[in-house]
């Protein structure tokens, strides 16, 4: 019988996969189909345009930080990627984390993080379905 090698922490991968991509795809509907009816009802294509560019900000943000944690060198402020995931680059950070595996034990650093999630997909239900009822302003 085939003895099994040890994979080093932290390179084994992304475990899960399959959920954790189903997660990111369920999670960026709201602000793809609430995106697209901006730009199609109201002309404003910023926030549609906003997701990529700042999702791929964050994922370089994180790698960044990833190979300077690595190095033991000065590290990106969690300030700084929580405003760069504000800004819209949560989806790229999402994948940041499982693809690098980076801040995904750091339980503080994650209660923020699912908040600000949470912050968009309230905003995409309140632009979609309630008709800006809950007065969420872009």
């Amino acid at each position: 019988m085939a003895r099994m090698q040890r994979v080093p922490q932290g390179e084994e991968g992304v475990r899960h996969a399959r959920l954790k991509w189903l997660v990111l795809v369920v999670l960026c509907l709201l602000p793809v189909v609430g995106g697209l009816r901006m730009g199609l009802s109201d002309g404003t294509w910023l926030p549609l345009a906003m997701y990529p560019l700042v999702s791929l900000v964050s994922l370089m943000l994180y790698w960044q930080d990833k190979q300077q944690a690595r190095s033991q060198a000065w590290r990106t402020p969690e300030k700084v990627l929580h405003a760069s995931e504000l800004l819209g680059g949560w989806p790229g950070a999402l994948l940041a984390q499982q693809v690098f595996r980076h801040k995904t034990r750091k339980v503080a650093y994650q209660v923020v993080f699912w908040g600000i999630v949470f912050v968009h997909q309230v905003f995409w239900v309140d632009y979609l379905f309630l008709a800006g009822r809950w007065g969420v302003v872009i």
